[in-house]
């Protein structure tokens, strides 16, 4: 399965906690990612979003951090910065004659998945330092899976459904676009009228008398975030412009999307050596594939959720199972 890992110089590390949960993307370059984000949702709960406008002084990232626990679980990210801090990553802040410390800069966004499980289990300080651990080590402590129920997908609902988290990518000339989302929104992401998938009416449909007869999540607090990714040389508002464009692939996923009750946000960044920019024409084509790689890999997440927590999955409600 093509993944957000296609992109050359990205590392991705998973805490899965079973009903919440952590995902991180640490540029391998201590150099860091240029980044740039764009909220839609009317709840978001973010951290570090302001200081990626074009028109700011930070223009690279060491990290993002994605995870459940709503507003609590933000707290993720002083250990993923701590375990960077650690590793020797971040912008080293000079001190008058003697050296000062790195600051590794880490934006994070967060669902709200307290009432999934017990609601009183957040991602700790510590669970986003084991996030990047896993990450730096290349491997994943959590689960021997990349897309479904982990990491910060492992509370996630959609709709009525469970969520997860999903990946996808395409080629774009000599670049790569991917996309990493945790799908967690209020909106459906079946078709009521066909039992399709809203994201890919390719795949088989799900039973429609059982799909009715689903009770819909005690809370009505939701999100889906996530991150596009690219090696392509774009610039901090070429990559704001990917993160904009992305989310046409969750309101193509999504019916609807972007409401008051989500907090839909989404990162762009980009692992290239230099910020040069690219041509009109070719940002275009990178935005054609961002949309198109947030649409497949919320499609992913959902697709690839396994059953828990008294949540029923798509597979589970397949009118002909699945091969």
């Amino acid at each position: 399965m093509s993944s957000l890992l296609d992109v050359p110089g990205l590392l991705l590390g998973h805490t899965s906690l079973g009903d919440t949960g952590v995902t991180v993307l640490v540029a391998e370059s201590p150099a860091g990612m240029v980044a740039g984000v764009d909220v839609r949702g009317g709840g978001p709960g973010t951290r570090e979003t302001d200081l990626l406008a074009p028109h700011n002084t930070v223009e690279r990232v060491h990290a993002i951090v994605l995870s459940g626990g709503s507003a609590f679980g933000l707290a993720a990210a002083d250990g993923a910065m701590a375990e960077l801090e650690r590793a020797g990553r971040g912008f080293p802040v000079l001190g008058e004659g003697r050296p000062g410390p790195r600051v590794p800069i880490v934006p994070a966004a967060v669902i709200f998945d307290l009432f999934v499980g017990d609601p009183g289990h957040r991602p700790t300080a510590a669970d986003g330092a084991a996030a990047v651990r896993a990450a730096l080590a290349g491997r994943d402590p959590g689960s021997g899976s990349v897309s479904g129920s982990v990491g910060a997908g492992c509370g996630a609902t959609a709709g009525v459904l469970r969520g997860g988290t999903g990946q996808s990518s395409r080629v774009v000339g000599e670049y790569v676009v991917s996309a990493l989302v945790v799908a967690n929104p209020v909106g459906e992401v079946i078709d009521p009228a066909t039992g399709l998938l809203w994201g890919d009416p390719s795949r088989p449909p799900v039973d429609l008398a059982r799909f009715g007869e689903l009770e819909r999540p005690a809370s009505k607090l939701n999100t889906t975030i996530g991150v596009v990714a690219t090696d392509a040389p774009v610039t901090v508002a070429q990559a704001t412009r990917l993160a904009m464009v992305g989310h046409d692939g969750i309101a193509r996923a999504v019916r609807p999307a972007h409401s008051p009750l989500d907090g839909d946000t989404l990162f762009a960044v980009s692992t290239a050596e230099s910020a040069t920019g690219v041509s009109v024409e070719g940002l275009h084509e990178l935005s054609v594939a961002a949309a198109e790689a947030v649409q497949a890999a919320l499609v992913d997440a959902v697709t690839a959720a396994v059953p828990g927590h008294g949540l029923v999955t798509w597979a589970e409600l397949l009118l002909i199972p699945a091969e």
